[in-house]
C-alpha cells in the first residue's frame, strides 16, 4: 500500500516550533492500517460461486435456485452499502446452501444403497432361478 498522510505541524499563529529552529509545513507519514485495538470489519459474504454450483450440479427442489436468488440480492445489497441487508441475504443463502448439500449427499447415498441392494436382490433371484432350472431340468433354450 503506497498511500500517505500529511499533517501540518505548523502552530496556527504562525510562530516557530520549539526555541529559534523552524519546521517544515507539513510532514508526512506512512499509513500503516488501522490502529491497533480496532478490528477491520470485513464485508459480508454473499455465497454466489456456491450457489452457482449448487444450481448447476445440486439443485434439489430448486433450493439451489433460491439460494442464488438470494446472494444476488446479498451482492446487490453490499454494492449499495447496506451491510445489515447484505448480511441477512447472505446467511439465508449460506443457509440454503448447506440445505441443498446435504440433501445432495443424502440423495446421492441413497441411491447407492438402493443401487448396492438392488443388485445384490436381481443376484439372489438370479441364483435361484437357475438353481431351480438345475434341479428340474428346465431348458428353456432347448
Amino acid at each position: 500500500m503506497d498511500s500517505s498522510v500529511s499533517i501540518d505541524l505548523q502552530p496556527c499563529d504562525g510562530g516557530k516550533v520549539g526555541p529559534g529552529a523552524s519546521a517544515p509545513p507539513y510532514s508526512t507519514y506512512p499509513y500503516t492500517g488501522p490502529a491497533q485495538g480496532f478490528p477491520v470489519q470485513q464485508p459480508p459474504r454473499d455465497f454466489v460461486l456456491w450457489s452457482l454450483f449448487n444450481t448447476i450440479f445440486c439443485n434439489v427442489c430448486c433450493l439451489g435456485f433460491m439460494a442464488l436468488v438470494f446472494s444476488f440480492k446479498a451482492r446487490d445489497r453490499k454494492v449499495l452499502g447496506d451491510a445489515d441487508g447484505a448480511g441477512s441475504y447472505g446467511k439465508t443463502a449460506k443457509c440454503l446452501n448447506i440445505t441443498v448439500l446435504v440433501l445432495s449427499l443424502l440423495a446421492v447415498v441413497l441411491i447407492i444403497i438402493l443401487f448396492a441392494t438392488g443388485a445384490v436382490a436381481v443376484s439372489k433371484v438370479a441364483q435361484h432361478e437357475n438353481q431351480y432350472r438345475n434341479n428340474y431340468g428346465f431348458n428353456y433354450g432347448n
